[in-house]
């Protein structure tokens, strides 16, 4: 809690499954209020009462984040009931089919740039705005890199793209925050278990050709690295944090 007892109010895209629902638990279970975005709404509207049910606050919006209308409908929402915003995280994203870079067509390149990348700088820019105006100033951002964010997996252009362009953005969002009390920091995830990473118990393509089995993490351990990213005042700041399944294939040669 802060602000003479008031809810501290967190943002979280992509929140309605998988790690953004991993992380808007998280935060709720330390007193954050907390709205979640996505544009499935039967699936926003189950964990926002899952999340109420365990004795937290949440609440649904339904936003297309690559839509710059529905972004400026979703923040002018969040200030309407709340006046303010402490704390936003840019987890919604999306994957092209992994597939050999020149089978890869034009409107998936497009999706995953307007998933990835155009909705994380639209929801950042109007965090922005918020921010700089509320009482008290500022607030956090914190950016869902994913490790492909440096190093990428085979046939992956389009997600490895974005989220090399995630870190740029970061680092711009972190220095152009700076007068105004705004931190930025990134956390780059690697094989939390999800919808997403199911595959990788049955095997994945490895860079040498190879098709071998991943270790997963638990997408719980997520959401608590969001949790103490989110909890430092707003004069420290995690840069980067990497948080990994341990015996995955990143450090070294696989």
């Amino acid at each position: 809690m802060t602000r003479s007892g008031a809810a501290r109010i967190a943002l979280v895209t992509g929140g309605g499954a998988g790690l953004g629902r991993a992380m808007a638990e998280a935060l709720a279970e330390v007193g954050w209020h907390v709205v979640i975005c996505g544009r499935r709404e039967e699936v926003l509207e189950e964990t926002a009462a899952s999340i109420r049910a365990a004795g937290g606050a949440a609440e649904a919006i339904r936003a297309d984040i690559a839509d710059p209308a529905s972004v400026n409908a979703l923040f002018s929402k969040i200030e309407e009931r709340h006046g303010r915003l402490d704390l936003l995280v840019n987890n919604a994203g999306a994957a092209a089919p992994p597939v050999p870079m020149e089978d890869i067509s034009f409107a998936q390149w497009q999706t995953v740039v307007a998933a990835n990348l155009t909705g994380a700088f639209l929801c950042t820019q109007n965090a922005f705005r918020l921010m700089k105006k509320q009482s008290p100033r500022g607030g956090r951002i914190i950016n869902n890199g994913s490790i492909s964010a440096t190093t990428p997996r085979p046939n992956s252009a389009p997600y490895t793209a974005t989220k090399h362009a995630i870190a740029g953005l970061t680092k711009s969002t972190a220095l152009d925050g700076r007068a105004f009390d705004i931190a930025c920091g990134q956390i780059d995830i690697g094989n939390a278990a999800s919808d997403m990473t199911a595959a990788m118990a049955g095997g994945v393509l490895q860079a040498d050709g190879r098709v071998a089995p991943e270790p997963r993490m638990d997408a719980a351990e997520v959401g608590r690295a969001v949790v103490h990213m989110a909890s430092l005042p707003l004069d420290a700041n995690i840069l980067t944090m990497t948080i990994m399944a341990t015996k995955m294939p990143f450090v070294g040669r696989g």
